[in-house]
């Protein structure tokens, strides 16, 4: 019985995935400028490309306000607050940014906080999504702890209700943007151990963009799956964890693949051979929540701190 539910539940997806794949009615122009080219990134180049990008968000800012688009200018108000860093940056569509939190010259750990679907810049600087979670992380280290966190919004979030979020496709997008990043700090502050701390839809993403990175540590959380069959199928010299909430819907989400549609296999499966932690309770999107058990141990792995984690 269970089978044949999984398998009429993946034939409904998949015919879902073809009957809303109609083109879309053409879009107006984007009012927002495509960004400018940033230097590459090198320790001497990091305050020209910091300097760059809050001139592209100074200038989308003033865009919104042109166009009275308030969640918008709300939010690029927010990523204009003094002491803000971030690596690159573009206002068009649903948006993009990747934001450094903490000192890239000095930091001996590095993690890179992969946001799943529905993250945009209007709702960037929520805990639930990249840039407030990444902070949660950073505010939760301890002092002293010489962390560095990256909120890496760097790709097209496909929407939560879209047939874009059954598919690896925009996790195929994503990934040469993903590898050129962790290959550039690796480069430029190659002392420093790195790590990737997936969530949802992130998940997919990292487990396509991951095999031969130079990455210590790789956590999937929340995740619908990761379409690869096992750990070892990712190709990574990092130590693989697993988490999921005990009130998380995703795990109801069925994980299989089939006419390329689904993303297979739960990280979490004993099969798949992560180490799994202890995420504690809460929702799909209270991973990175100050004060949730989840975001301990999230902190702990992206401190290397292994012995730490709760199984």
């Amino acid at each position: 019985m269970r089978i044949r539910l999984r398998r009429t539940t993946a034939i409904a997806l998949a015919l879902a995935a073809v009957s809303f794949s109609t083109a879309a009615a053409a879009s107006p122009p984007d009012p927002y400028a495509a960004p400018a080219a940033l230097p590459a990134l090198a320790p001497d180049h990091l305050d020209t490309r910091y300097a760059a990008t809050r001139a592209s968000i100074s200038q989308a800012l003033t865009t919104a306000r042109r166009m009275d688009d308030s969640a918008k200018a709300r939010a690029l108000s927010g990523l204009l607050r003094p002491g803000r860093t971030f690596l690159s940056f573009d206002a068009r569509g649903r948006g993009e940014a990747v934001e450094v939190i903490g000192d890239l010259r000095t930091a001996t750990r590095i993690a890179i906080v992969v946001p799943g679907a529905d993250n945009t810049l209007t709702d960037y600087d929520s805990w639930k999504f990249a840039g407030g979670g990444a902070r949660s992380l950073y505010d939760n280290a301890p002092r002293g702890s010489r962390l560095a966190v990256i909120a890496w919004l760097g790709y097209r979030a496909p929407a939560m209700l879209s047939t874009a979020a059954l598919t690896t496709g925009r996790a195929d997008e994503a990934t040469p943007a993903l590898r050129a990043l962790v290959a550039d700090l690796h480069r430029i502050v190659p002392s420093a151990h790195l790590g990737l701390l997936c969530h949802s839809y992130g998940t997919v993403v990292c487990a396509r963009a991951v095999h031969g990175l130079p990455i210590d540590e790789l956590a999937l959380y929340g995740s619908p799956g990761v379409a690869a069959r096992d750990v070892a199928a990712l190709h990574t010299r990092a130590t693989v964890w697993a988490g999921r909430k005990s009130t998380d819907w995703i795990a109801w989400v069925p994980h299989i693949r089939l006419f390329d549609v689904g993303f297979g296999i739960d990280p979490v499966t004993p099969r798949f051979g992560a180490r799994i932690f202890d995420a504690g309770h809460g929702t799909h999107s209270e991973y990175l929540k100050p004060g949730t058990k989840s975001l301990a141990q999230l902190t702990h792995i992206a401190l290397g701190q292994n012995q730490e984690v709760a199984p």
